[in-house]
């Protein structure tokens, strides 16, 4: 279990914080330099070099989203205005084919992490008003919005999902971050077009898929089966698309359908609590027009998102070592050999099965925004400032252990930024170093995105800067 530090306050990581943006814009330039995109998309490092790795293309905007979160962190620092420069140009020459991307569920990773933290910056005010080029972001991201909606799955009683690379019977609980990008059309007042001109709100698709999610990608401890402990999560769920009915959990990348994948809770852990805050610039009558009846209300929606989210984050802060790294899998069978792994730190040098600290850097910002949304709503629409307290300094906790030696890449012609994360454990995909018996000191591009924005959510909330998130981008603009 995570030993929380109930002492630890944004300002105390400062000095880490500095040294890791150093450490991340040296790391930037220099994969800028030496990746040549005839190479495709870099997905992890093998030796402390990116490689690419074909399963899906879902990977290439945190290669440019990573740059334009380092000019944000950079402001107005000697050399920043490359990392914007490289951003844009890379979105405007690379992103287009995945604002299109009709056969995956990735839009949310790629599509918000590019054209939109150019447009959140934007509207920030960060970098200058732009007409054209504001128009340019935002039809990107409508398009994308009403690709990624397409992609549905209908279900029974109003529910539904959006399916992924797998076929129209697979759910991954990975796709609650693609709902950003369903956010964000509708906050820029798209729709996506069906049939006969069918007009299908992206907001209702955005209940729908989170719904189903919650309903059969999470678990709450009422005997839905054997393995049913409250807030473990499943990384994929399958369906008879006949009938449209449940038939059984599965796992690409985890252990075991009954065993919880750590990315796949930190994706629940991180999607519900930012889904939770773009609820509340909505109105009563807005939620209420999305017309999806099991979610009818703005206080339905609040308090169903936050029973997904306490439940995933005790679940983390329980089954994760003292020092917030989580190993790859709660059930791995190699951890039966480490004893009493929960009660000390993680050892992502151990014999017998790897940490996954793109898990811990996901999940914290989960744990962060839950913390902060839990301490400031009112507490008769389900605020708690104890629990509010409790899950922020557990996200503080995470982001010291990531920010600190062990974690981060400092070795000069290492690639990566964060140390430590696994891909596609069953599959033997990740690197074994000489030496080694387990995946270990090697990087991937969402572990260093989601570092990264971690690391800019910190330090705007230790300057006390604006609040971080991804639908700060203006009004509806239809």
């Amino acid at each position: 279990m995570i030993t929380i530090d109930y002492e630890l306050k944004p300002g105390a990581l400062n000095d880490g914080l500095k040294r890791f943006f150093s450490m991340s814009g040296e790391k930037t330039e220099l994969l800028r330099r030496n990746w040549s995109r005839e190479r495709g998309t870099p997905v992890f490092t093998i030796d402390g070099e990116y490689t690419t790795r074909g399963w899906t293309e879902w990977t290439q905007g945190f290669q440019y989203g990573n740059a334009i979160y380092q000019f944000d962190a950079d402001g107005d620092a000697d050399g920043a205005e490359r990392f914007l420069e490289y951003g844009r140009e890379a979105t405007v020459g690379e992103m287009a084919t995945h604002v299109s991307h009709v056969g995956v569920h990735d839009h949310g990773f790629n599509n918000v992490s590019t054209y939109g933290n150019l447009l959140r910056l934007m509207s920030e005010g960060r970098i200058p008003e732009n007409q054209w080029e504001r128009r340019f972001y935002e039809l990107a991201l409508k398009i994308s919005g009403a690709v990624q909606a397409a992609r549905w799955t209908a279900l029974p009683d109003d529910l539904g999902y959006i399916y992924t690379f797998n076929g129209p019977h697979s759910l991954f609980v990975d796709t609650m971050r693609t709902l950003r990008i369903l956010a964000l059309g509708y906050r820029l007042g798209h729709v996506y077009m069906g049939e006969q001109d069918e007009r299908v709100s992206l907001l209702k698709r955005l209940l729908q898929h989170a719904e189903t999610t919650a309903r059969y990608s999470v678990y709450y401890g009422t005997g839905r089966d054997s393995y049913d402990l409250r807030g473990r999560a499943v990384h994929e769920v399958i369906f008879n698309v006949n009938n449209g009915v449940y038939r059984c959990p599965s796992t690409q990348q985890g252990y075991s359908p009954f065993s919880t994948w750590t990315r796949g809770l930190s994706w629940v852990l991180a999607g519900y609590p930012e889904q939770l805050e773009f609820i509340e610039t909505l109105t009563d009558d807005e939620v209420a027009a999305a017309g999806f009846h099991h979610l009818p209300t703005k206080d339905a929606v609040r308090a169903r998102f936050l029973e997904v989210a306490r439940a995933v984050a005790d679940f983390y802060i329980e089954y994760t070592p003292t020092d917030g790294i989580p190993y790859w899998d709660t059930g791995a069978p190699g951890l039966a050999y480490l004893g009493d792994y929960l009660d000390r730190p993680a050892d992502p040098y151990n014999d017998y099965e790897p940490v996954d600290s793109s898990s811990a850097a996901i999940g914290a910002q989960g744990l962060l925004r839950l913390g902060r949304y839990l301490s400031t709503l009112d507490p008769a629409r389900g605020g708690d400032a104890e629990a509010g307290s409790r899950y922020t300094q557990a996200g503080l906790t995470v982001a010291r252990t990531l920010l600190g030696e062990t974690y981060l890449s400092t070795e000069p012609h290492h690639e990566g930024i964060l140390l430590h994360s696994v891909y596609h454990r069953p599959n033997g995909w990740d690197n074994v170093a000489q030496g080694q018996k387990v995946p270990n000191g090697e990087s991937c591009m969402w572990g260093d995105y989601h570092m990264v924005e971690l690391a800019v959510y910190l330090k705007r909330l230790a300057e006390g800067g604006p609040y971080l998130t991804f639908f700060n981008i203006g009004g509806e603009t239809e």
